[in-house]
């Protein structure tokens, strides 16, 4: 019956699944988008030799480098803007969706993270592999991302003995910290659905199956991400000044 509180635990649990499953397929999208704008940006370019003739016109190399990352990083945001409010429209006309404007926002800015960190790594390989080797590394490494995240939710799903389980997250961190796009995501959902406050009137974890997103990461682990982009990039701005093209 509308308005009675099974009606709006229905309705929040049938758009926590549709908003979840949006957000799993958008996140492929913006990373990949991420990844294939920017995977040539050098190496391609020098190729093509487009770096050879705009290059020896005095401004410094890591000018050119930072405006190509802030034209990237722009694009990149502004189509996670336009896809982040194109998933929340379509759920909120077939079910419903979190009113608070924090946790939207804070959302957001997980979700449109990975954009910033995609191009820096993706740049920065770049600056050592040709175009289609880094394409090839560039998708090789967020596949080992995605599967860490992976190991990490069925570990935690399955309630491993610690024999098995111990390895098996290790690993799984490991791949993490070398791509944290999908932990960030997880983070993104948590903040999205509050699901500390929620805890013991939902149970969407246990309702979305292998689309969960338990063992979501800490602030110390978004701490090490806000490292890792500009260490990233700096390395990237660092290396390009002495690339010989």
């Amino acid at each position: 019956m509308p308005g009675s509180t099974e009606y709006l635990v229905e309705k929040y649990m049938t758009g926590s699944i549709i908003l979840t499953l949006g957000f799993f397929f958008g996140s492929f999208v913006i990373a990949f988008l991420s990844i294939f704008s920017s995977f040539s940006v050098i190496a391609g370019e020098a190729e093509q030799g487009v770096l050879q003739a705009s290059l020896p016109r005095p401004f410094p190399r890591w000018h050119w480098y930072l405006g190509r990352w802030i034209g990237y990083v722009s694009l990149g945001i502004l189509y996670a803007l336009v896809l982040f409010a194109s998933i929340l429209l379509v759920t909120y006309i077939h079910a419903g969706i979190p009113s608070d404007a924090v946790a939207l926002t804070k959302s957001f800015l997980l979700f449109a993270f990975v954009v910033p960190i995609l191009i820096s790594v993706a740049m920065l390989g770049s600056c050592f592999f040709s175009a289609l080797g880094n394409g090839v590394f560039m998708t090789m490494l967020f596949g080992a991302g995605w599967l860490g995240g992976m190991i990490e939710k069925l570990g935690g799903a399955l309630q491993l003995e610690e024999a098995v389980s111990r390895p098996l997250m290790t690993i799984a961190g490991t791949m993490s910290l070398l791509m944290p796009v999908d932990a960030v995501q997880r983070r993104m959902l948590t903040e999205m659905f509050n699901l500390p406050d929620l805890e013991g009137i939902v149970n969407l974890n246990r309702d979305l199956g292998p689309f969960s997103f338990n063992q979501a990461p800490s602030d110390a682990f978004l701490i090490y991400t806000a490292c890792y982009t500009p260490l990233a990039l700096a390395a990237g701005m660092l290396l390009f000044r002495r690339k010989d093209l």
